[in-house]
């Protein structure tokens, strides 16, 4: 039993101090006969490897272990019976080690023996896996920390912790079909909706308790978010033991080293890139965890055929890299290898989403994360701020900042002109912009000198790399070809020796790694931009056609042949991948871009006519087309805007900022608006189209209004057709004045039940009835997405508040309910109040201006002494009388959620004000509370202010025209000597005279949180506005003051008006 003790204590602090790697030592130990060390030597093998044990020997394994064991007398066969009834495979382990424990140390030399001498898979990772890990790890570590990106990581507040992945239920139509930047466009750089966030940590982790982690994992991103520096920040994270612990293995690869392969096996792939893993079947096997990281598929150069690719699952057979590929995603091959894959899209639409089982998206700059990022990497000479500016008067430059790569581009770029002593005019479209870029990367010496480019003195060299890079990016792109190889760029005329100069290494960037060396463009634009000067350069003296570069074509001649050509092309491309090419060659055509690019082109004469020539072709072809605007369509717009020919979308964006489009959306101007969703100021926050459509104009620009997050159509005078058209695809949608009735009402219902992005719906004064809020209201019963309906004044009646108290006794998710003005009886009133004893969910409902009554009030009383979710109640206007608001006020008492209550227009008197002014004695949420038009006289106000002196929540109290006199002002007062959290009240329209204002003033001497008080209409006469102005020297949180009507005079409201301002500088006065 000592013995048994000893060897305890030995395990148990071993646990704690090592000693040179492999050697536990009992730190009370006196003893150093050799058998000692040695029983400490065995044991602490055992202790070394307990993890590994347990988490790599398999039901197998043991089955051999036990048997070999029991054969040499080790175990007996009662020790047997009890290691495999101990249950899980994990526990079996820990029994059998501490059995071998509590034996001599010849047991333990038995087990390390059985173990050494295997050679199973399970053996060599009980022996090797903790040294291979580490060994592992430090390649990586040295391997990626020679990658200094340039991004945002550099920046604490905009780092990877701060961006997390967003989680996201796969991807959207817009992201599938369409150009990188048409997205970020259409978007405005806003995040798409998400189901949550998910940080480094979360990766791999499953979502919940019951589910699984995901073996294949997608995000998605366009070209330059961040996607490789994701990838790179969380292999060196891992390397570094801080996420994703339980991962033995991470095996990251990049689709630039897989194009230069051609056909071999999984394990000779895991070899070819890591050498030191000298026995990849241990790390692909499935006997520890491995990641396997794809990252770039965009940059692949084979298609992934997933429905003819041949099977495989042998990880020594050699099949083609694409198949390898195929079938890694598909499962066949390591299909216990969790799998990462990053691509752009529009590519990685090409899986079957069958086979990904999670997708997340890495979100873009925000405009305050602009700011931040402009603030941190430029803030001397205020360039920050100047660099801010410009963004926020172009709208195209702010939105592509989306983007950090071109983030880095623009700022760099502006900076640089910034610093120039020419102090030329900032860049306003993106083709000026990425001239002068390429001009500060051809300047010799610091790209972002102090002087500016003199291009008569540019070597001639960076001509001739210029154009052999125009046209490797020209080609590259009608490819798809984002990539190239050393032979790539050699058949394109370029020396390698070249591309270090400071023109070559500013637009190339070169990537290599044991298995590779790639060369692409620092950002798909550029590549874009690249390839628009070689065509707008050979253009002009080709004789065939320059989209065909291998075979021979009909004969295309002059400039306008090839524009044409061009942009046939480019309508033509259902994915859009050529549509910022055509914008970018548009903008040559104007000579305020083509002037920096003075020293790296060969330019001819210039008549002057391509560009009123391109401006006609362009607006022909806005006026042309198809009856849908199409995105295709909307590209014309951007052209427009990069040829700086912009008197048509000028036009287009004053009629919309005046509301004045009715009647003038023509197709060509349907297009300049879909442009306009993209990039105007005026549609940032919601786009007004009030009183501007028609079911024709509506059907033109469906597919733009899509991308609009607000949407306000009112008074269009739409009918139920149109309904059936807009539902499906917003997210905010806005139809009040209108004509919609019962079968409108039936399409938006079939929009609630298929729609997951529309989040508000705004049916305001329309006709739908008791029967179309039958139909939204069974909708309501499975959607899961709207958060705000309004159906104020549409003639709903009890029977369709009853149809929509049912709903909510189904639905948690609706946050904001208006019911306003739609002849609500109690009848309704007791279906809703039944619902919201059950229902969790509802924040806000409104009730003006109905018909609830006396029992109507009682029933919403007893509602709210059960519920608990219930924040702002409105039911003006509502026939309460005393006896209903005193039920409420008895509910008040108990109820902690309400926070603001409205109460106006109900016959309300003193008796039922004595119980509100109870109920705010004991409650400590209500914030707000408003009792306006209803004659609680001077005794009312009194009970209030009583109460003001010990409430600590009430923020606002609102009474006008409560028929208050002196005397209750006095006692308002009073209590606002006491009173520090009321911020805001309005007496209006009583009486408070001279008198009552002497004893506001004195209290607002003393008063330190009320920031607004209304006055207006209440006989303070000349001498009580002075009262009123003279306080205010002493007061510094008042910042509003209402006097008007007080029958001051002209001349005494100047006076008044002038010692409030030098009394009080900082408060705003009407008067």
């Amino acid at each position: 039993m000592e013995k048994k003790t000893h060897y305890d204590s030995i395990m148990d602090r071993s646990k704690r101090i090592m000693w040179q790697d492999d050697c536990y030592v009992d730190l009370q130990s006196t003893s150093s006969s050799q058998s000692s060390h040695t029983v400490t030597k065995d044991i602490s093998w055992i202790n070394k490897h307990q993890d590994q044990l347990q988490r790599f020997i398999t039901s197998p394994f043991l089955e051999g272990m036990l048997t070999h064991l029991k054969k040499v007398g080790v175990l007996s066969s009662a020790e047997e019976t009890r290691i495999l009834k101990a249950g899980q495979i994990q526990d079996q382990v820990n029994t059998l080690t501490t059995i071998i424990s509590g034996k001599d140390a010849q047991s333990s030399d038995t087990l390390r023996d059985f173990v050494e001498k295997s050679d199973c898979p399970e053996a060599q990772l009980i022996l090797n896996h903790d040294s291979m890990v580490e060994a592992h790890k430090g390649v990586l570590l040295r391997r990626y920390e020679q990658h200094r990106d340039r991004d945002s990581i550099s920046c604490s507040k905009l780092d990877i912790t701060s961006r997390p992945l967003l989680l996201v239920d796969g991807l959207s139509d817009l992201q599938q079909k369409e150009h990188d930047l048409m997205q970020v466009g259409a978007t405005r750089g806003g995040k798409r909706n998400h189901l949550r966030q998910l940080g480094l940590d979360k990766l791999l982790e499953p979502l919940t308790r019951v589910s699984l982690p995901p073996r294949v994992s997608l995000t998605a991103g366009v070209a330059g978010i961040g996607k490789t520096t994701w990838v790179r920040h969380f292999i060196k994270k891992w390397s570094q033991g801080s996420v994703c612990t339980d991962v033995s293995f991470v095996l990251p690869f990049t689709f630039c080293e897989l194009n230069s392969l051609e056909k071999l096996s999984a394990e000779r792939l895991v070899k070819l890139a890591f050498p030191h893993l000298t026995e990849p079947s241990l790390v692909l096997g499935g006997s520890c965890r491995t990641l396997l990281i794809l990252d770039g598929l965009d940059e692949f150069h084979c298609t992934l055929n997933f429905s003819d690719a041949a099977p495989c699952s042998d990880t020594k057979k050699e099949v083609s890299i694409e198949d390898l590929v195929t079938n890694i995603i598909r499962g066949n091959l390591l299909p216990d290898v969790a799998v990462w894959v990053t691509s752009r899209p529009g590519v990685a639409s090409l899986i079957p989403g069958g086979l990904v089982d999670r997708v997340t998206e890495i979100p873009g700059f925000s405009p305050a994360d602009i700011q931040i990022f402009l603030d941190h990497h430029f803030s001397e000479m205020d360039y920050a701020s100047k660099i801010w500016a410009h963004l926020r008067s172009h709208k195209i430059l702010m939105v592509m900042c989306y983007i950090p790569s071109i983030c880095w581009i623009v700022a760099d770029t502006l900076m640089y002109i910034m610093q120039s002593e020419t102090q030329e005019n900032l860049p306003r479209t993106c083709t000026e912009l990425y001239a002068h870029f390429c001009s500060m990367r051809a300047e010799v010496g610091e790209p972002r000198g102090r002087e500016s480019v003199k291009m008569e003195q540019l070597h001639g060299s960076n001509r001739k790399l210029f154009g052999n890079l125009g046209r490797l990016a020209f080609y590259g792109l009608l490819k798809h070809k984002y990539t190239f190889s050393e032979q790539d760029l050699r058949a394109y005329g370029i020396d390698l020796l070249s591309i270090q100069s400071s023109l070559g290494s500013g637009v190339l960037v070169r990537e290599e790694s044991t298995m590779y060396t790639a060369y692409r463009f620092t950002h798909l634009t550029l590549q874009e931009f690249l390839a628009a000067t070689f065509y707008y350069v050979s253009s002009k003296r080709a004789i065939f056609d320059l989209f065909s570069e291998s075979t021979m074509s009909w004969p295309k001649i002059g400039f306008q042949n090839h524009f044409r050509n061009a942009f046939q092309h480019s309508q033509q491309a259902e994915d859009g991948h050529l549509d910022v090419f055509v914008r970018f060659l548009t903008g040559l055509l104007c000579p305020v871009a083509l002037k920096p690019l003075a020293g790296l082109l060969t330019l001819g004469k210039d008549d002057g006519n391509q560009k009123p020539w391109a401006a006609g072709f362009l607006q022909s072809h806005l006026a042309g087309g198809g009856c849908v605007v199409s995105l295709r369509a909307v590209n014309l717009a951007y052209c427009l805007q990069e040829l700086q020919h912009t008197e048509l979308l000028r036009s287009v964006e004053e009629d919309l900022r005046l509301g004045s489009l009715a009647g003038k959306l023509s197709r060509a101007q349907c297009v300049v608006l879909g442009y306009l969703l993209h990039v105007s100021p005026e549609c940032s926050e919601q786009t007004n189209l009030t009183g501007s459509l028609n079911y024709t104009t509506v059907k033109c620009l469906l597919p733009q209004l899509l991308y609009c997050s607000h949407l306000r159509l009112e008074n269009n005078h739409f009918k139920d057709d149109v309904m059936e058209l807009l539902g499906s695809l917003l997210s905010l949608l806005t139809t009040q004045n209108n004509n919609i009735e019962e079968e409108g009402a039936q399409a938006l219902a079939e929009v609630l039940q298929c729609n997951r992005k529309l989040v508000s719906l705004n049916v305001q004064k329309n006709l739908i009835g008791a029967g179309g809020a039958k139909r939204i209201a069974e909708a309501l019963k499975t959607n899961r997405t709207l958060t705000k309906l309004i159906l104020c004044s549409n003639q709903l009646g009890d029977k369709g508040t009853v149809a929509l108290a049912e709903a909510l006794t189904i639905n948690q998710t609706l946050l904001s309910l208006q019911l306003q003005s739609n002849s609500i009886s109690n009848r309704g009133m007791t279906a809703l109040t039944k619902a919201l004893r059950l229902n969790h969910g509802l924040v806000s409902l409104n009730l003006r201006e109905n018909s609830i009554g006396v029992e109507g009030a009682k029933n919403m009383a007893h509602a709210l002494q059960e519920n608990n979710s219930l924040q702002n109640l409105d039911l003006t206007a509502n026939l309460l009388h005393d006896e209903g608001v005193q039920a409420i006020a008895g509910a008040i008492k108990v109820n902690q959620a309400l926070t603001s209550l409205h109460l106006q227009w109900n016959f309300i008197k003193s008796s039922a004000t004595k119980a509100l002014a109870q109920a705010l004695r004991s409650n400590t949420t209500m914030q707000l509370l408003d009792l306006q038009e209803n004659a609680i006289g001077n005794e009312g106000v009194i009970f209030l202010a009583e109460a003001l002196k010990t409430n600590s929540s009430l923020h606002t109290l609102c009474l006008q025209g409560v028929s208050a006199g002196t005397s209750g002002a006095v006692a308002m007062a009073k209590s606002l000597m006491t009173n520090q959290t009321l911020q805001t009240l309005d007496l209006r329209g009583n009486a408070v005279g001279m008198e009552g204002a002497k004893a506001l003033a004195n209290a607002l001497k003393s008063n330190r949180s009320l920031k607004s008080l209304n006055l207006q209409e209440n006989s303070l006469g000349m001498d009580g506005a002075i009262f009123i102005a003279t306080a205010l020297k002493g007061n510094h949180q008042l910042t509003y003051i209402n006097l008007q009507g007080n029958g001051i005079g002209e001349s005494g409201a100047k006076v008044i008006s002038d010692a409030i301002r030098t009394n009080a500088p900082g408060c705003m006065v009407d008067i």
